[in-house]
């Protein structure tokens, strides 16, 4: 079974991953980490003995700055990942207003916000800190990406409404079409 330590090893050794994070933490804001698919794919990919990296929608950075909740300033942020990296579908998002657009209470972080994705294999998050330390953020474990499980995290597990919107995901990103060892886990509610 692969260890947070042999997950953070497998991010360390990839250049391109790298040079991501690098360009995410050049913005310098405040909380912030690549998240979900970013580091999900690459366990899934590796634990598939894949030879070439899937190919993401996008490449998820989120901060937490109540500060400034202008939508603006994300699409702001996004251009400047681009310019530094032109060759990716950069999505920038400030956690401290998505709570409004998923209809929940306010965050209190951005690891406060990854606990509440909806599943727990993507409830993932990564970054390097100030002395450029990778660092690996799983408020829900990682015990499910590395077993290739996809169950909902507590906080859709325990919502009927929500656990809808769990299905529904599932159905739509159809992960085991790509990664055919996943395993998917429904509860009913």
């Amino acid at each position: 079974m692969m260890s947070e330590k042999e997950v953070l090893s497998l991010i360390r050794e990839d250049q391109w991953m790298m040079e991501l994070l690098e360009a995410a933490k050049s913005l310098n804001l405040p909380d912030w980490w690549i998240c979900a698919g970013f580091i999900r794919s690459k366990v899934w990919d590796v634990l598939h003995d894949f030879n070439e990296r899937t190919i993401m929608p996008d490449i998820d950075v989120i901060y937490f700055d109540p500060a400034n909740m202008d939508v603006r300033e994300e699409k702001r942020l996004e251009g400047k990942l681009k310019s530094l990296r032109p060759d990716i579908p950069w999505s920038v998002k400030n956690e401290a207003r998505m709570h409004i657009k998923n209809n929940l209470p306010p965050y209190s972080s951005s690891v406060d916000a990854i606990s509440k994705f909806p599943e727990t294999a993507t409830a993932l998050g990564v970054k390097l800190d100030e002395e450029d330390n990778l660092i690996l953020i799983a408020p829900c474990g990682i015990s499910d990406v590395i077993n290739l499980e996809v169950r909902p995290t507590p906080y859709f597990a325990e919502d009927k409404a929500r656990m809808n919107i769990y299905k529904e995901r599932i159905t739509k990103k159809n992960w085991q079409l790509t990664w055919n060892r996943v395993k998917v886990c429904h509860i009913d509610r």
